[in-house]
């Protein structure tokens, strides 16, 4: 067998969807290959945000072990993606319908829908949790950024981390947003761990 060459089909799971791929190098078969969705970040322990995984990425998906998805795309999650999150039994929160009220508008999302989200994010039953939009750049970006305001840093900062994800693609209403957002409306869960909050 040549180097590099595919030992096995790619191994199916009890769903159908492929798992991953063993590869065999110098007669020895080495792990299934993890790739990470595009935009993968540790955002803190157990709080993962990414684009929108494919196929590709369940592999590596499955060593997180999510509890909880948090899906901020306008259209929902691709549909192999949802199977995924069905078949192991990770919650999913497809935010797509309460987009709706923001299309046309230059809001990444509805202020209450925020709130919302962030109290998902702040819940340790939740964790481990991804959040994820179509690229993980513009609304996952700015749900971390309202995340950061409550963990108390500086809007510099912030709007670095904002723009290191966003790339030359950043939006100025996003930016506005978390600069404006008002974390006081928020409730902080009481088990929270107090490293996430200040």
């Amino acid at each position: 067998m040549v180097l590099g060459e595919q030992k096995n089909e790619c191994e199916k799971g009890k769903d159908d969807t492929k798992r991953g791929c063993d590869w065999e190098v110098g007669g020895h078969t080495t792990h299934t290959m993890k790739i990470v969705p595009p935009n993968f970040g540790f955002v803190e322990e157990q709080i993962y945000r990414s684009g929108e995984p494919t196929e590709l990425n369940f592999p590596f998906l499955e060593t997180l072990k999510l509890k909880m998805c948090l899906s901020l795309s306008s259209e929902g999650p691709n549909s192999g993606f949802e199977s995924w999150l069905l078949a192991n039994d990770v919650e999913l929160v497809a935010a797509k319908d309460r987009l709706e009220s923001t299309n046309g508008s230059n809001l990444p999302f509805p202020e209450e829908l925020c709130i919302d989200l962030l109290q998902k994010m702040l819940n340790p039953d939740n964790y481990p949790i991804l959040v994820c939009d179509g690229m993980g750049r513009y609304r996952t970006g700015t749900i971390i950024g309202c995340l950061r305001k409550l963990q108390r840093w500086n809007l510099a900062s912030i709007l670095t981390e904002y723009r290191r994800y966003a790339g030359n693609k950043g939006r100025i209403d996003n930016e506005q947003f978390i600069e404006l957002f008002d974390i006081d409306l928020v409730t902080i869960p009481e088990n929270t761990p107090s490293k996430y909050v200040r």
